[in-house]
């Protein structure tokens, strides 16, 4: 799960960039490829409803490691056992790491959920929340493997975002609320090793897939990486992205917590959320390559401003 808010302060900032000045960090423009990315989410899909904790997740991250290892990535583990309102679960985060050409200046990481909402009166299989993000980060495994990246850059599963409760609110507590297990437990780890810092930016991605995508600017997110993405979509002319500001409390407001500059995509006005509708009818393969499009070519732009 994750919720909007009525009320939030936005400011104002304009990048200061251009689109052809910039040098590109890499030999030959990556190409993301939604049509695989779809098939991946088609086979999360076929796994079934795969909450927290659950054979099917188990399920999940064996095909996730197995797609990294076929892009020549490496899957690392971060498993941990998180308290929850219904008892101890186990999670695990998976990682993959692309080099960099720059070393010491840490890295860009790009994120988002695969686990799916439990649910006990539908059978709920999660295309666009969260099939859809975990798809789109093992395309990004393809795309960018020949890439040469300024910085490394971490692709980042995070389990544990969808609340074990109803609501985000519903049933958890101060200092050990019922969400985002994944990302606080990461961005917790960064605080305790003193490590935040190296994680120059992160980009968070959920919910890409609705057919009727509609991704607005995340208020809570930094500015400058807002500027970036929406720059970027408008030179593109990706008219998926709508430049007006829109507040959601999501896995990137735990790496917002510990210092981490963040930008999340996601789109909520999908009608399919949390519903047993959110299924391979209501999510799109174009709306995957608007986001993948997107993404790939900020990244330069990123890099610049992180370099």
């Amino acid at each position: 799960m994750k919720r909007s808010v009525s009320s939030f302060v936005f400011g104002s900032f304009v990048l200061c960039v251009s689109f052809v000045s910039f040098p590109s960090a890499q030999s030959a423009s990556p190409r993301f490829d939604a049509d695989r990315a779809f098939a991946d989410l088609k086979a999360m899909v076929d796994i079934g409803p795969r909450p927290s904790g659950s054979p099917a997740i188990d399920k999940t991250r064996d095909y996730i490691r197995k797609e990294l290892v076929a892009a020549g990535l490496t899957p690392v583990d971060q498993a941990f056992d998180a308290s929850t309102p219904s008892g101890v679960v186990h999670m695990v985060n998976i990682r993959a790491t692309l080099p960099g050409q720059v070393a010491g200046k840490g890295r860009i990481v790009i994120g988002g959920h695969y686990d799916t909402k439990p649910f006990k009166n539908i059978r709920f299989v999660g295309a666009s929340d969260a099939a859809s993000s975990a798809a789109f980060l093992l395309e990004l495994a393809r795309a960018l493997k020949g890439r040469q990246n300024a910085l490394p850059i971490e692709l980042l599963f995070l389990d544990g975002e969808e609340a074990v409760c109803k609501n985000w609110d519903d049933c958890g507590k101060p200092g050990n609320a019922d969400h985002t297990y994944g990302s606080r437990y990461y961005a917790q780890q960064a605080k305790k090793a003193g490590t935040t810092k190296d994680v120059r930016a992160f980009i968070l991605v959920d919910m890409i897939a609705d057919a009727n995508l509609d991704i607005r600017r995340e208020s809570n997110s930094t500015p400058w990486l807002n500027d970036v993405i929406f720059s970027t979509a408008k030179k593109l002319n990706r008219r998926e992205f709508v430049d007006d500001p829109w507040p959601i409390e999501d896995d990137h407001l735990e790496f917002l917590e510990v210092g981490i500059e963040s930008v999340d995509l996601i789109d909520l006005d999908y009608p399919a959320w949390h519903t047993a509708d959110d299924d391979l009818q209501h999510v799109s393969a174009k709306s995957l390559q608007a986001v993948g499009d997107v993404v790939v070519a900020a990244l330069p732009l990123i890099e610049t401003r992180l370099r």
